[in-house]
């Protein structure tokens, strides 16, 4: 039955998609947040691309890298071990021109958080990502004491926040989403209303199968960024999150959208998508933090994170006149 449904949601979400709009938007510094494989994904995107990631959020993830194209280490260092909080990799990838300067990441605001009932990313993961954050010297907060599952935490949307289970969003009452806009972003304007999310294809900025990549995404888009210089926000989902397996739950739920219309913010939600190919093992629709896209998987070149930079090049483009 449960197949039945997902696939039902995944054609409705087909017929009903568009072309990503032009919006104008301010992209030339963009932010980036994520829970589990999101988070990772978060990561990456912030140290590869610093130049134009500002800043970075990530619940239940750790340090860059950390997989180092394993999925044994993934599995058994970088969800429940103790990863080294190290720059050295990083360091590397920069003198080789393969991410941007690590400079950059000096004094970039980062936002983390681990629960302490989390027993699939352990909190000493995510305390060597602040380690490792700590030594790239950035502005950081870490969250560590709340009773939490292994979920994006909401004020009021989910399950209980202890749970660990599908759809993976707890109700903790905190507002995770608010308290990384507001840490990455600065002082924000009172939530309100006044947007709508829009489903576009993804397939036209490199984002296929292939690459474990959906065929739908999702942008939330404020009446008032129609007019342009909006800035952008880019929202990961995690492992089991993606539309074809919970709908637009995470988009709806996740706690990001009632901060974008006062904040003038646009907020950008890729997808992945579970694809078991013998080139491609992603058997639970997770973003790719160890290489099941390749070697270059954590590096400017990675073609997961070049496909979502596309779609932020999409929304920071003039609008055709009509």
């Amino acid at each position: 039955m449960r197949f039945w449904v997902a696939s039902l949601v995944f054609l409705t979400f087909r017929a009903a998609a568009e072309r990503l709009p032009a919006l104008a938007a301010d992209t030339t510094k963009i932010t980036v947040s994520g829970v589990s494989s999101g988070g990772y994904m978060a990561v990456q995107m912030h140290v590869a691309y610093s130049d134009r990631v500002s800043g970075a959020g990530a619940l239940a993830a750790g340090p860059y890298y950390c997989a180092a194209g394993s999925l044994w280490t993934a599995w058994n260092t970088c969800m429940s071990g103790s990863p080294p909080a190290s720059k050295a990799d990083a360091e590397r990838f920069a003198r080789e021109g393969r991410i941007d300067p690590l400079a950059n990441l000096a004094g970039a605001p980062v936002w983390l958080f681990s629960g302490t009932r989390d027993r699939t990313v352990i909190p000493a993961v995510v305390q060597a990502l602040a380690k490792q954050y700590a030594l790239f010297g950035a502005k950081l907060a870490l969250v560590q004491d709340r009773a939490a599952g292994h979920a994006m935490v909401t004020e009021h949307a989910g399950a209980a926040c202890d749970a660990t289970e599908p759809p993976f969003i707890n109700d903790c009452d905190y507002d995770a989403a608010g308290e990384i806009l507001r840490h990455l972003l600065g002082s924000l304007s009172p939530p309100s209303g006044g947007g709508q999310i829009i489903e576009f294809e993804q397939d036209e900025f490199g984002a296929g199968r292939a690459i474990s990549m959906a065929k739908i995404g999702f942008a939330y888009v404020p009446q008032n960024c129609a007019t342009g210089k909006c800035r952008v926000h880019v929202a990961l989902h995690g492992c089991r999150q993606g539309g074809e397996e919970i709908g637009d739950r995470f988009v709806r739920e996740a706690g990001y959208n009632r901060w974008a219309a006062s904040n003038r913010l646009i907020v950008l939600y890729p997808q992945v998508v579970a694809r078991t190919a013998s080139w491609t093992f992603n058997p639970r629709g997770c973003w790719d933090w160890w290489g099941y896209t390749g070697a270059a998987y954590a590096t400017k070149d990675a073609p997961q994170m070049r496909a979502v930079l596309a779609m932020v090049e999409r929304l920071g483009s003039q609008p055709k006149e009509r």
